[in-house]
């Protein structure tokens, strides 16, 4: 046959039938540290940038919260930005959410600003300006830029075009070509938020959950199986099969990490969180993350959850919607588990 298309199938029903022997094989207790270990390597190593004192760059009062941006450093020659909001009149350490935006124009479109800083007084998009929603819930958030977005768009795409949506492409590659990945730096950046979120007086380290949404998902459910004191998450927008989502659907190029699927397939990695409560999210009409993958995707996750005995601390909810987050069960399901 002269296309590809029975060699890409063959290939991935050999590694989904590798999957399900190791599985068979090996104990729970012995093939889940290895799926970690292996995510880690898939995604590579970054040097760490432990010398380097956070600043404040802004404080602003808003209404019910306090709205902080601090520079971050997570590996050298590099710097970012975090918006912290903290609820109004703190009387004690309080739970904390790491939220993680997907592509747009960065963390400012999940706190409520347009591109330029500016208040957003419009109906929110997709991502609905969910780190407010957590905030006014009574959480504080740490919601990091993520890198090839807004702010951290590259010099060199900006000079080509100022109006690129974003730098994925031109960062997904050259990394690959270093051994890294953009999964990688993104999983660094997004724990340095968490660790310098943990670090805070306000904030309560035992009680901090993580929500992401789209592309924020991915670099959430990965940094929640390598940090174990992310003690929930949400992931709405994502949990999906490589085969039903990534293989099917045309998606950005920071989708796809180097030989991970030789590993596991996507539910397994992400029932890497179990036993610790996670909730799944997802419109019907999502076009990108298709509703039956979805759902596959999601019975594959409760049978793990299941077997570690931690049935009950799964939760999904399919919404009217499209590729976007609802939160209309997920936000104040993340307040009683992240309180409770």
């Amino acid at each position: 046959m002269w296309n590809g298309d029975a060699l890409l199938n063959k290939l991935y029903n050999e590694a989904v039938n590798r999957h399900q022997t190791s599985s068979k094989r090996e104990l729970r207790n012995e093939r889940r540290p290895k799926l970690k270990a292996a995510l880690r390597e898939a995604i590579g190593n970054f040097e760490p940038n432990s010398g380097f004192a956070p600043r404040l760059l802004e404080r602003v009062q808003c209404d019910g919260y306090v709205r902080e941006r601090v520079e971050l450093s997570a590996t050298p020659a590099l710097t970012f930005a975090a918006y912290v909001l903290i609820p109004d009149n703190v009387k004690e350490p309080q739970p904390a959410v790491l939220a993680i935006h997907g592509h747009g124009y960065g963390s400012r479109e999940i706190v409520g600003l347009l591109k330029d800083g500016s208040p957003d007084p419009e109906v929110p998009g997709i991502h609905q300006h969910f780190a407010v929603q957590l905030v006014k819930r009574g959480m504080a958030v740490i919601a990091p830029d993520v890198i090839g977005f807004g702010e951290r768009r590259l010099l060199a795409d900006l000079a080509v075009n100022p109006d690129t949506p974003s730098s994925c492409y031109k960062l997904s590659t050259q990394l690959m070509m270093l051994g890294k990945t953009l999964t990688g730096l993104r999983v660094t950046e997004a724990l340095k938020a968490f660790t310098y979120l943990a670090s805070r007086p306000e904030i309560d380290a035992d009680r901090i959950g993580l929500m992401g949404f789209s592309g924020g998902a991915l670099i959430g459910y990965a940094a929640a199986v390598l940090e174990a004191r992310i003690n929930a998450a949400v992931l709405t927008g994502f949990t999906n099969t490589v085969k039903d989502s990534i293989f099917a659907v045309h998606h950005c190029i920071d989708n796809y990490t180097p030989g991970l699927l030789v590993h596991a397939e996507l539910p397994e990695l992400i029932g890497l969180l179990a036993p610790r409560p996670l909730f799944l999210e997802s419109g019907e009409r999502d076009p990108i993350f298709p509703v039956a993958g979805f759902r596959k995707a999601a019975a594959e996750i409760q049978e793990i959850y299941e077997a570690e005995g931690a049935g009950e601390k799964l939760a999904t909810d399919i919404f009217p919607g499209k590729h976007e987050i609802s939160g209309r069960l997920a936000y104040d399901w993340l307040k009683r588990t992240l309180t409770s």
